[in-house]
């Protein structure tokens, strides 16, 4: 246990912050799975939408450093590539 006034604060923020982590990862989590389903699913309107959503939640969470940027954006660039892969299967 933190005896020095400044530690305690400290301690307290740490707490916080990572609660706060903790819950923002877990919804990037749940919508990366939602995109996942919709792209197993073949549902194109629904998985370019939750494309866009999933990608803004990473980007966001990438930027503040609560995940780190560069797998930030190989998470988005692998969901891109998963969600256009359906369209290029499909005859034209």
């Amino acid at each position: 246990m933190a005896n020095i006034q400044s530690s305690k604060k400290k301690n307290r923020q740490r707490i916080a912050h990572e609660a706060r982590n903790a819950s923002q990862k877990s919804t990037m989590r749940t919508a990366v799975k939602k995109l996942r389903a919709a792209i197993t699913a073949k549902d194109p309107e629904q998985t370019q939408l939750l494309l866009k959503e999933a990608s803004k939640l990473i980007a966001r969470l990438g930027g503040r450093g609560t995940i780190k940027r560069r797998t930030a954006s190989r998470a988005i660039s692998r969901l891109t590539v998963a969600a256009r892969a359906p369209k290029a299967a499909a005859p034209a």
